[in-house]
């Protein structure tokens, strides 16, 4: 079959692969409908991760139909169009049974390599095996678009997390550093959230401009302290979301937040080390957390509030392709040609 797969740092390629197979009962193999390109797949393959091996199959968020199942697979059943979690987990562990996924014992991350565990070869493929599918998956509602499911399983779930540990309540000043999918999302889930006021920081003018078109004051970094200042009576914001990916994006992060405010980083971070000024931190009695999205206890709520029209994550994405486009495709998205692009392999319900 045909995946998209790791090559060497800057580069990925289209490759025939084997084909997955069951591996255990609770297993299930799905055909690919919807894939896309995310930040951390930028991350993973342009040589600032350790664990990448030349020839693993990349991506973690699709959508598709199901082909295959083990024969402990009872919630989702063959013909199922299906969305998924970033991740997978076993669904039955003290974490699991606390919403904390991520910490599972089992939990593979698909199409990541060894970065962030056991490998787990991803959804940039024909065909996915997705471990303890009846937790991992979710049959599609009807009117719930493949594009919008696909971004609850990562991008949107994220920005959702980050508010909610944050606790951004009715009248917030909030703040998102970095204008990428993550951070776009997570200025949306602020302002559902009640935000006041959501300030977007960004350098590039064109992610700037999306920011504004949905609802948020957008600014550069170099003028966001001021227009900060101009929205908080100058105390600095109550939260900020720091989305960029790098150190730099937490040392702006912290020059942003208010006393006794909030930094919430949603970034992948694989740096091994970053200076935290700790005695302005404990003065200003800042709160600093991370947050790593996870899908499987939001599905229901952020599939409810799109089915609602509350929110719709979709105007994330600036470009579509197929499978063969992929290298061009990161590039473009390396280059910042675009923000977010899906592939489609097949036909789907949208």
């Amino acid at each position: 079959m045909r995946a998209v797969v790791y090559a060497e740092p800057g580069e990925v390629a289209l490759s025939d692969v084997p084909e997955p197979r069951l591996e255990a009962d609770g297993d299930a193999i799905v055909a690919v409908r919807r894939a896309a390109i995310c930040g951390t797949d930028l991350h993973v393959t342009y040589g600032h991760a350790p664990g990448m091996e030349p020839g693993a199959v990349l991506g973690h968020e699709f959508t598709g139909t199901v082909v295959e199942v083990g024969r402990a697979v009872h919630r989702v059943k063959l013909g199922d169009e299906v969305m998924t979690s970033d991740f997978t987990a076993c669904g039955h562990c003290w974490w699991c049974r606390s919403g904390r996924h991520w910490h599972c014992a089992e939990r593979q991350f698909f199409g990541t390599g060894g970065v962030f565990g056991p490998v787990l070869p991803g959804g940039q493929a024909e065909l996915v095996r997705v471990p303890h599918a009846d937790v991992t998956l979710s049959a599609l509602p009807a009117g719930l678009g493949p594009e919008a499911a696909l971004l609850i399983g990562d991008n949107l779930a994220t920005g959702w997390a980050a508010c909610k540990q944050a606790a951004v309540v009715p009248g917030s000043v909030v703040t998102v550093v970095g204008a990428g999918p993550v951070g776009q999302l997570a200025s949306l889930a602020a302002q559902v959230h009640g935000a006041a006021v959501v300030v977007v920081s960004d350098p590039l003018p064109e992610r700037q401009a999306l920011a504004t078109a949905h609802g948020a004051v957008a600014t550069d970094p170099e003028t966001a302290r001021a227009v900060v200042d101009s929205v908080s009576a100058g105390r600095g914001s109550d939260v900020v979301v720091e989305a960029v990916g790098h150190a730099f994006g937490l040392d702006a992060a912290l020059d942003l937040v208010r006393p006794g405010g909030t930094v919430t980083s949603v970034s992948a971070h694989t740096d091994p080390g970053w200076q935290l000024p700790l005695a302005r931190c404990f003065g200003a009695e800042i709160v600093l957390g991370f947050v790593i999205g996870n899908s499987l206890p939001l599905r229901d709520e952020l599939t409810a509030l799109i089915g609602a029209g509350v929110l719709d994550p979709t105007f994330v994405v600036t470009g579509r392709g197929q499978l063969e486009d992929a290298p061009k495709r990161y590039h473009d998205m390396w280059q910042a040609r675009e923000m977010k692009v899906m592939l489609q392999l097949g036909d789907d319900r949208g």
